[in-house]
Parts: C-alpha cells; structure tokens; sequence
C-alpha cells in the first residue's frame, strides 16, 4: 500500500476529483482528512471511506477554504486525530461568476479568486509547518487548463486568473520548499465529470463578448469524452506518493490532449 503510514488533508473532498482522491488514498493505506462546505456530503463520503476493507482512518470537518479561520480549525483537528500530516491536496474549489469584464462586478470577481487562489495559499500556509515537522511531503493543487493551456472560455477571466495564479503559486512554493523535502505539484484537468457546475453564475452577457470557436470533431481526441474523477485521483495518488519523489515545481495536463486541440 503506497501510502500506508501516511495522513492526507484533501479539501473539495465531499465530490467529484476530491472524493475520489480520499477514496483511492484510504484504500492505499492513508488516514484521510476531508474537508468541505458541504456536510452532509462529507458524511457520506467518510461513511463509504469507512467502509472499505483495510482502508484508512477517516475525519470529516465542514469548513470554508476562503476562511482563514474555518482553515486553522481543520488543521487542528487533523493534529489532534492523527498527530501527523504527510499530503495536502489543495483540491476545492469554484468556476464563479461568468462574465465579461465591462459588467462583472468587483465582489463577483474578488469572491473568485478568493476561494480558488487565496483559499490556495491559505491552504498550504498552514501546512508548511506540519509538513516540516514530518520532515518533508507532498503539496498538490488541482489548476486547470483553463488559464494555462486554453483562453476560449469566454467569461471566465476570474476563474482563468486564478487558475494561473494557482501555477505560480505552485513552483513558487515548490523552490521555497524543496530544501525541506516538500514537493509541490499541479494538476491541469481539462472536462471532468464534476460537480462544479453547481458553483456557475453564468450570466446572460457572456453571448455578447463570445467569439466563435469551431472545434475539430473528437474535441476529446484520447477518449472521445470528458474525463473522470477517478482519472484525475490515479494523478493525484502518483504525485502524493513516493513513486514521484523527483518531481517538484510541475504542472501535469490531465485533458486526453483536449487543451491541445483549444489552446
């Protein structure tokens, strides 16, 4: 078991790439922390954690990324439940509002990045020390194609922005901390079955600012459809393990070549 031993924080962990990422780490052997907004999802979650054979211990704490807070209160339980932490998974996060720059407002805009890069750095802000006590571990940051590979997702420039952000973010940290043997890595998806379009304010006047973009057919050359949460947890369990203990400062595509075709 890769990951026998070891403590994972995953925040976004009641769905989609999140929960994945908690189910495939327990069943590797690592007590898993998750931590979410939605409670009664990650209760759920926790339970089917709980439930597979020779799986990891579970801890479930509802609290908000952009809470500096609610954060702190999550690592505190973590300390107090398993004493130690090896991987963060800076996983949660929101698309936005969509809209076109002339008419977003200031709040939608800041609402954005708060959640997505400043909730980010809050995130590995206070893993750092834990990290340092274990004596090193695995940081990473679900990014996005969006922002790095792909500027056709008209309306999206807050979520984008902070999607790039989120990279520099990454080997930024990855520099700072390598002397203390702490990885840090990015995963770029591309359409992931997920449930974040619930988090979408897609307004009206996006059609206003949009340029058409015609796309070869198969615009999911590798797979010819959108990829899975379970794909993206296989990514994220390599980069967590020691199998990919060379690997720092990286930002990895996980769009079956989709960015390649839209870029």
């Amino acid at each position: 078991m890769r990951l026998k031993g070891k403590t994972a924080f995953i925040t976004g962990a009641a769905s989609g790439i999140g929960k994945a990422s908690a189910l495939l780490f327990a069943r590797e052997g690592a007590d898993v922390v998750l931590v979410d907004v939605n409670q009664e999802r990650l209760e759920q979650t926790c339970n089917e954690l709980s439930a597979l054979p020779g799986a990891g211990r579970c801890l479930a704490v509802e609290a908000s990324i952009s809470s500096e807070e609610q954060l702190e209160h999550a690592y505190r339980r973590a300390d107090e439940a398993f004493g130690r932490l090896d991987i963060v998974f800076a996983n949660a996060g929101v698309n936005g509002t969509l809209a076109p720059l002339e008419s977003m407002k200031a709040e939608e805009w800041s609402r954005t990045i708060e959640t997505n890069l400043t909730g980010t750095f809050l995130t590995i802000k206070h893993a750092i020390p834990r990290l340092k006590q274990a004596g090193g571990g695995s940081i990473l940051v679900t990014s996005s194609i969006n922002g790095n590979r792909v500027f056709t997702s008209f309306g999206m420039s807050a979520y984008s922005t902070s999607k790039a952000g989120q990279v520099a973010l990454v080997k930024m940290a990855a520099l700072e901390l390598a002397q203390f043997g702490i990885r840090v890595n990015a995963i770029c998806p591309g359409a992931i079955d997920t449930s974040i379009d619930e988090s979408t304010d897609l307004k009206k006047e996006v059609e206003e600012i949009a340029i058409p973009v015609e796309f070869p057919a198969g615009a999911q050359p590798l797979a010819g459809k959108s990829g899975s949460a379970e794909q993206a947890a296989k990514l994220a369990l390599f980069l967590a393990s020691d199998d990919s203990d060379h690997v720092t400062g990286t930002e990895i595509y996980l769009d079956g070549a989709e960015s390649l075709l839209r870029g």
